[in-house]
């Protein structure tokens, strides 16, 4: 048997503002915008070299899911962004503005910093040890 994750929701306040931040500011591909019905689009987002996994951004609907907004883990790190050259990564992004809330740090298991995204979830941005 085989299997993988392919998408993950992640629950946004407004398409478009998701949309412009991962695919701008992260450069993630935009891999499908289709509307659904007047308020509803599938919305799906990749990083760049992904191939299994994807982000189905869903917008949120109702005073829950708006409170889950920016906090679906309760504050942890939600997402692991593994990159191929983090110091490049890393650059790039606080020169767009990202906001980095840990520092990059050495770890046994590789370079490692945290970062928001424009809702506030936490990212570890990662490149590991060969």
């Amino acid at each position: 048997m085989r299997q993988h994750i392919a998408r993950l929701a992640l629950v946004v306040k407004d398409y478009d503002d998701a949309i412009d931040f991962y695919c701008q500011k992260l450069e993630f591909n935009l891999v499908e915008d289709t509307r659904l019905s007047e308020t509803k689009r599938w919305v799906v987002v990749q990083p760049p070299g992904s191939v299994e996994s994807a982000l189905l951004l869903a917008k949120a609907v109702g005073e829950e899911q708006l409170q889950a907004v920016g906090n679906q883990t309760g504050g942890r790190v939600f997402l692991f962004l593994y990159t191929d050259d983090f110091w490049r990564d890393y650059k790039k992004y606080t020169d767009r503005g990202i906001d980095f809330v840990r520092s990059p740090k050495e770890e046994p298991f590789g370079t490692v910093a945290v970062f928001e995204d424009l809702y506030g979830n936490m990212w570890d941005l990662i490149e590991p040890v060969n």
